[in-house]
């Protein structure tokens, strides 16, 4: 087993990334003073595949568990479904001292942790991580939040877990879609910060679709080292940690505007990291081959970089002008300079943008 440290000072934790390790997330959890009633939250797709790996050691060193289960997809990560865990927790009579599980993918991680930050003003959470994008990216750094109609991930709170479990192996169990989507996320940290992993991802492309487990732990630790570097250095993101966020100001109105429905949160990011690079290369930030560049690695990992036929650009920027990063009215966007290195800019005429966003 590995381990991956973010430094926050008293809210510091680790990532531990190993394989074949979900089994052993109980007896870690007794070195952390819990309450014996805990609950798991997941979905009834993952909870078939690992919640009696992950319940019956916890049961057997006699924690009383609760299990919640939440329906799957984006399109139910809203206030709804932080009521059901609400009303789950307060039945079961959880206190101060219980903690939260999240086992499943992003959504079942995010809406955790925001029920878990407002449950009784804040109890404990753990991040069990199934899917690739969750593993690399969503269970890392304590956002947690949920969906509006209006805009994604726009209602939430900054809330760390006391720590991330990541089990390399219940990749084996997941769709290939969505172990495409996941890779966008780790496409976008080689873009943004590593031009190393950016050319392991090119070199070992066939090594990874087929789940080689050496290839995929590196991807994983890198992800999870590269993240927890920038939140250790800005939690909050007044700065630095705005670079995480590349592809997504496009990407997030894309989902928006689609109902959370037509693509996937990696595709949407795919589609946003190669439209963002297009408009860094048209504001003369970046040359052509390095964008080609990303759209080939996109391209060679079968994500999307076209935009939606069915989506215009006047609903794509009433969409973005509602983001969480929109400041006074201007859209920031995070622009490549060159593989490994990324710039935050504001101010973008709609001409430019609109140029960006043309087949």
């Amino acid at each position: 087993m590995e381990t991956v440290r973010v430094e926050l000072g008293e809210r510091s934790y680790d990532i531990a990334i190993g394989t074949g390790i979900l089994e052993g997330l109980g007896e870690k959890l007794k070195a952390f003073g819990l309450s014996p009633r805990i609950a798991v939250v997941s979905n009834p797709t993952v909870f078939p595949l690992y919640g009696e790996r992950l319940l019956a050691p916890l049961k057997e060193s006699g924690v009383d568990v609760l299990t919640v289960m939440i329906p799957d997809g984006e399109e139910y990560k809203n206030l709804d479904t932080v009521n059901q865990i609400y009303d789950d927790l307060l039945k079961y009579k959880l206190d101060r001292k219980s903690a939260l599980i999240a086992l499943g993918g992003g959504v079942v991680g995010d809406i955790t942790g925001f029920a878990a930050s407002t449950y009784m003003r804040g109890i404990a959470y753990v991040q069990a991580p199934t899917t690739l994008l969750a593993q690399v990216d969503s269970s890392v750094g304590g956002k947690t939040g949920v969906d509006h109609k209006l805009g994604k991930n726009m209602i939430g709170t900054f809330w760390q877990p006391g720590l991330v479990w990541i089990d390399v192996e219940t990749l084996k169990t997941l769709p290939g879609r969505e172990l495409l989507a996941g890779l966008a996320e780790v496409i976008k940290y080689g873009v943004i910060y590593d031009k190393g992993l950016f050319d392991f991802l090119e070199v070992n492309k066939e090594k990874i679709l087929h789940l080689d487990n050496k290839a995929l732990t590196h991807i994983i630790r890198r992800s999870c080292e590269i993240k927890a570097e920038v939140v250790s250095k800005d939690e909050r993101e007044s700065g630095l940690r705005a670079i995480l966020n590349y592809g997504h100001t496009i990407g997030h109105a894309i989902e928006t505007v689609t109902g959370y429905t037509q693509l996937l949160h990696g595709e949407a990011v795919a589609i946003g990291m190669y439209r963002e690079a297009v408009l860094s290369h048209l504001l003369g930030f970046v040359g052509k081959e390095q964008v080609m560049r990303i759209k080939a690695l996109i391209d060679a990992f079968r994500l999307p970089s076209e935009m939606p036929p069915e989506v215009s650009f006047d609903s794509l920027l009433a969409s973005m002008q509602l983001d969480k990063k929109t400041v006074a009215g201007q859209l920031k966007f995070i622009l490549p300079e060159k593989i490994g290195a990324v710039r935050i800019h504001k101010g973008i005429s709609e001409k430019v943008i609109r140029e960006s966003l043309s087949p």
